[in-house]
């Protein structure tokens, strides 16, 4: 009997073969690289006002042509995959809101509602381009919490995932990351 290897580990697994040069590896592993793509993007689009003009489709193909034009893409991980994807897709998104009048807040963006959220979670309504400042001015004060952030709530990786990505301890990914909330909290209410 062959031990359980969980869908994250296989991922992870055939990244590593691929990148080694298996060919059988590479073409078992793309199914999984378009289902997590789907599944970063249905969380995005969840979250756009009604009517957004750009699609999951779009979006999951415009990150996939960003992430092969990388001249050597060197994902060590499935949770390093996923940061990479999360990361293009949130800069789609935002170049997509800029270019379509979007740059100011409150241009028909949703406005972010702290009053009672102790967490911020992706299915939260939220004015993605000031999510975005936010986001760039605490990654100048604090990159790793900034990471964080990205990991968890843009690329839906678990704490124990993102501390074995980013070799820290769970505690200290729970700590920053409600550091990192409560300054974004802040920051959104200015």
């Amino acid at each position: 009997m062959e031990p359980y290897v969980s869908p994250k580990q296989e991922f992870t697994e055939l990244l590593r073969a691929s990148k080694k040069g298996d060919q059988s590896a590479l073409e078992a592993l793309m199914p999984l690289v378009e289902n997590e793509l789907r599944r970063l993007a249905g969380g995005y689009m969840r979250n756009e006002r009604p009517g957004h003009t750009l699609q999951p489709t779009a979006l999951v193909n415009e990150a996939w042509v960003r992430m092969l034009r990388e001249a050597q893409p060197d994902y060590e991980c499935r949770g390093h995959f996923v940061a990479i994807a999360a990361r293009y897709m949130r800069q789609i998104l935002i170049q997509h809101a800029r270019q379509h009048g979007a740059a100011k807040r409150g241009g028909g963006a949703i406005a972010v509602d702290w009053s009672d959220a102790g967490i911020f979670t992706p299915e939260r309504s939220a004015d993605l381009l000031a999510l975005d400042d936010g986001l760039k001015d605490l990654e100048t004060l604090d990159p790793r919490q900034a990471q964080i952030v990205d990991l968890h709530f843009f690329g839906g990786l678990g704490y124990d995932e993102i501390a074995d990505h980013l070799g820290i301890s769970r505690s200290t990914v729970v700590r920053d990351l409600r550091m990192a909330q409560s300054w974004l909290k802040q920051y959104l209410a200015q």
